[in-house]
């Protein structure tokens, strides 16, 4: 099983990046994580702070079993992720570490959710497991 996971702008930082919001572990802990309680699965991670080069890295996962997307910033204005998460047809999942319904309110409306199986918030590193785990044993 190959899966995609996808990370937005800003992402890079975690670990020192609001610590309160967003936690202390990085990105590599989250890949070590990944890696160690899914050993079956072929992960792709990438992380990228330009709109443009998430739109290729979706159209690059045609072909991939899933893709778990933590969009961050984007996930409130992109119509351009929205349209090619829509033009894949490859099962998305859209994960924020922090519960976005909890913060600001222009964080409580997400152009992805209409296109993507499911969403995950608020549950930190643990909803990036959780969306893995919904790829593999999807519901019926």
């Amino acid at each position: 099983m190959r899966i995609l996971i996808l990370n937005g702008p800003n992402l890079n930082l975690l670990g020192t990046r609001e610590p309160t919001t967003y936690g202390t572990e990085t990105l590599s802990d989250l890949e070590e994580q990944l890696r160690e309680r899914f050993q079956q699965v072929d992960f792709r991670f990438i992380q990228s702070n330009h709109e443009g080069d998430l739109v290729d890295r979706l159209h690059e996962a045609r072909g991939y079993d899933g893709i778990v997307l933590n969009a961050a910033a984007y996930t409130h204005t992109s119509i351009a992720l929205r349209d090619a998460i829509a033009a894949i047809e490859v099962p998305t999942i859209e994960v924020h570490l922090s519960n976005v319904h909890a913060r600001e309110s222009f964080r409580h409306h997400s152009m992805l959710a209409p296109v993507c199986r499911g969403v995950i918030s608020g549950l930190g590193m643990k909803g990036y497991l959780l969306a893995v785990e919904a790829l593999i044993h999807p519901s019926t």
